[in-house]
């Protein structure tokens, strides 16, 4: 289900671009993810350093205001300040449809709703000279949350941006914990 909801979002990236005349390009960068919620406040969580990478339509990009529709593989998760260096490495597919508002010459802002489906989670400890990693499976399989940002159009198509993920579905399946995924993202892209 989760390769058929890929295909289809891009598929659907692609054939939106090509329909509307406008660039598609694509963006990377730095993750800096940890859990938000009531359930994670007196916890020692740090954030955890990842990446994401994929690739993005600008429809109506030569306009005051463009919508823009993607597709990114992300990794998100925490981690804890313990002897073992504990971590939860949370790997999702970001499909988010972002509303891009321009400001000025250069500067925009953004922000709209994101869809991210799980691709794989882990939870990782350092143990002497080496890393014991074991699969989960108690965290669900979508999650759904909202995005929000400021960029900055260079020259020649390429764009550099941060934001904020604010993840509205708790992620543990099976539990009443109100713990969610929240974190920052700073990004380099290219519009062809």
């Amino acid at each position: 289900m989760k390769k058929v909801l890929l295909i289809f979002s891009l598929t659907i990236l692609i054939a939106t671009s090509a329909s509307a005349q406008s660039g598609i390009g694509i963006r990377g960068g730095a993750n800096f993810f940890n859990f938000g919620g009531d359930d994670v406040a007196d916890n020692d969580y740090t954030n955890r350093t990842g990446f994401h990478a994929g690739i993005y339509a600008s429809i109506l990009g030569g306009s005051a205001i463009s919508l823009e529709p993607g597709v990114y593989y992300s990794i998100k998760g925490t981690q804890n300040k313990d002897a073992a260096n504990t971590r939860s490495v949370l790997d999702y597919v970001d499909v988010p449809l972002l509303l891009r508002l321009k400001v000025g010459e250069g500067f925009n802002f953004f922000g709209g709703p994101q869809v991210s489906f799980l691709v794989k989670s882990k939870f990782e400890g350092d143990f002497g000279n080496s890393t014991v990693s074991i699969n989960t499976n108690n965290i669900k399989d979508t999650d759904v949350g909202f995005v929000f940002g400021i960029g900055y159009n260079l020259p020649k198509g390429v764009n550099v941006q941060g934001s904020y993920d604010y993840g509205l579905t708790p992620i543990f399946k099976n539990s009443n914990a109100d713990v969610y995924n929240r974190g920052f993202k700073v990004s380099l892209g290219y519009t062809f």
